[in-house]
């Protein structure tokens, strides 16, 4: 069983891109993805949620990991693995 992954993303985001690919290579196909650029009200829950106003915005399970930066360094850490098999 994967944690559940929901992403705050737009259609032309690089980061965004890369993020899901590096979630992809861990086995994760299925990413809940809430783009905020067809929906700006959910820009606004974002950065209620969040505190940020850039995209991607990742949470794994109920964990705000945050954006791609943030995504790669806790796999690097190697705190990615143990999160997504939560």
């Amino acid at each position: 069983m994967t944690a559940r992954v929901v992403m705050y993303s737009t259609a032309v985001c690089p980061y965004c891109m890369m993020a899901e690919r590096l979630l992809k290579s861990k086995g994760i196909e299925d990413i809940e993805k809430i783009r905020v650029d067809l929906d700006p009200q959910q820009r606004d829950i974002m950065m209620q949620k969040t505190g940020r106003r850039t995209v991607p915005q990742i949470y794994i399970g109920d964990t705000h990991v945050g954006g791609f930066d943030d995504l790669s360094a806790l796999d690097r850490a190697g705190g990615l693995d143990p999160l997504l098999q939560a």
